[in-house]
């Protein structure tokens, strides 16, 4: 127990409380008959102590860890998504920190509102709530979605977040991990579950159809969450976005000429052929509107002037991802094309344009 204990950093006391209230008992003897910790046990108190390192209450780590249905793999994709939402809350927070440092070295004034954004849940409120104003459903997208769904009559949602697209004329379940974003949700939306894309807690083929709307990025695994997705559904269809192409950050002007960062966010996304392949489907193009109801990071293409708005950037993850410098360069860059003409001049032909492809494709299975 001694050795065990200074392996991982915790006294020997916090092994005796969790073998007296059952939650790790060492079920291994030495040759002198005392008890020790078998291999099996040494991995259930990894999980449980990397639940209580994640804030997690003794009851709750108790529940996780003997819910017979999940194994060491599933723990390990669970404990790996909680890290990823962990990290960009952290992202999230020192992205405003440094606006606010930025805005005091200017001599400009922070309200109190901002100051609270330097709490993490206040923080992701105020993000939240940027979601929710610019992220609606587009209804040519949502048509698009929808067509694909075909005649499912049960559909789960994974990585749903407040439930933009979300049918409502069929048995949805969603899966979101994120408990700023279910929070999110309004009342009457579908029920939604607490767990991760790579590691679903339903069974095989419990679902018509399981969908994907703009979130296969967020995810730790994108191909692990795809062939789970396969795996509890009988058809998938997921929107997602085109990095095979060629040069394809050209295809964007904000990417092309502000935002050179993007491409590094995706240098490790699956190609289009993988995902594909993963989910055994087709691609379909998704075109972009000019008036694009979802404020999606492409949506503003014919609308440079929204990208200038923090309100706007806040519910695109993008942002934080690339950090406050990148951000600032490339909004300082545009707003001063847009107030020279440059930008019309270089994307005169866009004003011609009802619909963009931007890379958004739909994969259908």
């Amino acid at each position: 127990m001694g050795r065990v204990a200074e392996l991982a950093d915790v006294s020997v006391r916090t092994l005796h409380h969790y073998d007296e209230i059952g939650l790790v008992r060492p079920s291994a003897r030495t040759s002198s008959g005392y008890r020790a910790y078998s291999a099996g046990d040494v991995e259930r108190l990894r999980e449980v102590l990397a639940y209580r390192r994640l804030g997690f209450g003794l009851r709750e780590v108790a529940e996780l860890v003997g819910d017979p249905s999940t194994d060491a793999v599933a723990h390990l994709r669970r404990l790996r998504a909680l890290l990823l939402d962990r990290r960009d809350r952290a992202d999230a927070m020192v992205a405003a920190i440094d606006r606010e440092l930025e805005a005091r070295a200017r001599g400009l004034k922070v309200t109190p509102e901002e100051q609270l954004e330097m709490l993490g849940a206040r923080l992701y409120d105020a993000i939240g709530g940027a979601y929710t104003a610019t992220r609606t459903s587009d209804p040519r997208i949502a048509a698009q979605i929808w067509d694909a769904l075909g005649d499912a009559r049960t559909v789960l949602n994974v990585g749903a977040g407040t439930g933009s697209y979300e049918p409502a004329d069929r048995d949805v379940i969603a899966v979101e991990p994120s408990a700023v974003m279910r929070a999110q949700r309004p009342a009457g939306a579908a029920p939604c579950v607490a767990a991760a894309a790579e590691s679903l807690p339903f069974g095989d083929g419990s679902f018509d159809v399981a969908m994907a709307v703009s979130t296969v990025h967020h995810w730790g695994d994108p191909m692990a969450g795809l062939r789970e997705m396969r795996r509890v559904a009988r058809r998938v269809v997921v929107l997602t976005f085109d990095t095979d192409e060629p040069g394809w950050p050209d295809r964007f002007w904000l990417t092309r000429d502000y935002l050179p960062e993007f491409a590094g966010i995706l240098a490790g996304f699956p190609s289009l052929a993988a995902m594909a392949d993963a989910i055994g489907g087709r691609a379909e193009s998704v075109p972009v509107p000019w008036d694009c109801a979802d404020g999606l990071f492409e949506a503003y293409w014919r609308r440079p002037e929204a990208y200038l708005e923090q309100h706007v950037r806040r519910a695109m993850s993008v942002w934080t991802r690339v950090g406050p410098e990148a951000e600032e360069q490339a909004v300082r860059s545009l707003g001063a094309d847009l107030d020279s003409g440059r930008w019309a001049e270089r994307n005169s032909g866009l004003a011609e344009l009802d619909a963009a492809d931007l890379g958004l494709r739909l994969l259908v299975a």
